[in-house]
């Protein structure tokens, strides 16, 4: 691992000797590229979570919390872009999270406390990547084949090997195009399950619907920070300044144009699909609305060829999803391993980023197979990783750089945003938790379902 950098260590010359920012973060991009990466990043298969998210939260308050979410991220990944832009107008041009928070919180052990909660983050979501998609294939097998006898470790096997094989793109910038694609598809599949939810509730089969809550206090405040943590991690990234370097300098303005672009298409597919699938399905929704409209027992909800279709559009993002939220682990191997003096595609190159990224997925893989519990571990990675990178840490830095008067209200919003998504975090992790724990027994290594 690296050595946490001295303060102000890191001037533009010095990118040119670094393979991790030469091949990994080139900033080539344009602001409808940062974009499509946030985009990726944020607007993914998870939203088919919130309805399982309103479940524990309740309309009003499922409403409220998404909203207040949404604005607090945003506000918070546009105060983050406007450190970066002053840090590069300053000659101290940051391309990573980790070294940001070093430089302008002065800690060294801030260096590797934002590599260990961005490594729990990206292995998390690579992990749930390639289980969502291995359930994927595992539901259109079974709707083609009832009584096939493929498992699902099996699908996720072939999910990595895919993966493995895209996993050879060699830079973030060199995901734009497929990231645009990963803006479709999103837009797509969210309709259809929308469509499909309005279908199920108004047809004559329509399932009973009831949205009470637990009637157990201490249940219904677990599970409301549960599914606060839940949205977090929805909404969350942690990867936005490994995003803003993939832009062409000088970044100004260029990501908050990024911003408005992801958020416009958040709106859009988080509103809709939360509220349609909550509708439908109350408080017996599942962490995946697909299984919802696409029940075990009992005929499909929706026409098969529109779930079907929603399906193969989701597996097809999660291919982008799990590319996008590994860059950061290839950035730190390519740091270590690569020649920037040789070429990005030279043979002593090539060699240990074939190797080291394919153990990478393969790992990843092999994790999504012995311990398929997606749901209760959205929950987890939102609370003990989004929540400090995306909206403790940015406030911070803000007012570090900036230094707002105690007496401005901009001091007062970020120390308020601190304070209570400090407190958050900590309810949610142990909700988080405490629902792994309870769930517990219905967990089996290797399972062929996926727990919610």
């Amino acid at each position: 691992m690296a050595e946490p950098p001295e303060r102000d260590p890191f001037p533009e010359f010095r990118l040119d000797s670094d393979a991790g920012a030469t091949f990994v973060l080139e900033s080539k991009g344009k602001w409808w590229h940062a974009g499509f990466h946030l985009t990726t990043a944020i607007v993914g298969p998870t939203i088919l979570t919130l309805p399982y998210a309103f479940r524990g939260l309740g309309w009003g308050l499922g409403f409220l919390c998404l909203t207040v979410l949404g604005c607090v991220t945003f506000y918070s990944y546009y105060l983050m872009s406007k450190v970066l832009e002053h840090c590069e107008k300053a000659g101290r041009r940051h391309i990573r999270f980790r070294e940001l928070a070093a430089d302008v919180l002065g800690s060294g052990w801030m260096f590797y406390f934002v590599i260990f909660i961005q490594t729990a983050i990206n292995t998390g979501v690579g992990i749930g990547a390639i289980l969502l998609a291995g359930e994927c294939l595992k539901i259109m097998y079974e709707n083609l084949s009832p009584n096939g006898s493929l498992k699902l470790y099996e699908f996720i096997a072939m999910v990595t090997v895919v993966m493995i094989v895209l996993s050879q793109l060699p830079s973030f910038h060199s995901l734009r195009h497929i990231n645009f694609a990963s803006l479709i598809l999103c837009l797509g599949y969210t309709f259809l399950m929308v469509g499909a939810c309005i279908n199920a509730g108004l047809s004559k089969n329509a399932p009973p619907r009831d949205y009470s809550l637990d009637p157990s206090v201490s249940s219904r405040v677990f599970s409301a920070f549960t599914s606060i943590s839940i949205i977090a991690a929805i909404f969350g990234n942690g990867i936005l300044p490994e995003i803003q370097a993939t832009l062409a300098p000088p970044a100004t303005g260029k990501m908050v144009k990024g911003l408005l672009m992801c958020y416009t298409v958040a709106f859009l597919t988080f509103y809709s699909a939360a509220v349609s699938g909550y509708w439908v399905f109350g408080n017996k929704s599942n962490s995946n609305i697909l299984k919802s409209l696409m029940p075990d027992e009992g005929p499909s909800s929706a026409p098969t060829i529109v779930l079907g279709l929603a399906v193969v559009f989701v597996l097809l993002q999660l291919l982008a999803i799990g590319l996008v939220y590994s860059q950061v682990a290839y950035e730190i191997m390519e740091k270590q391993s690569a020649d920037v003096k040789q070429g990005m595609f030279s043979k002593r190159n090539l060699i240990p980023r074939l190797i080291l990224r394919s153990l990478y997925v393969i790992f990843c893989g092999f994790m999504a197979a012995m311990l398929p519990f997606f749901g209760d571990i959205s929950g987890v990675v939102g609370a003990i990783g989004f929540i400090p990178l995306d909206f403790i840490l940015p406030m911070l830095l803000y007012n570090t750089t900036y230094k707002p008067s105690r007496s401005t209200l901009t001091y007062w919003i970020n120390l308020s945003i601190i304070v209570v998504f400090t407190g958050v975090g900590i309810m949610g992790s142990f909700s988080s938790i405490r629902k792994l724990v309870l769930d517990a027994n219905k967990f089996k290594l290797f399972s062929s379902d996926v727990v919610d």
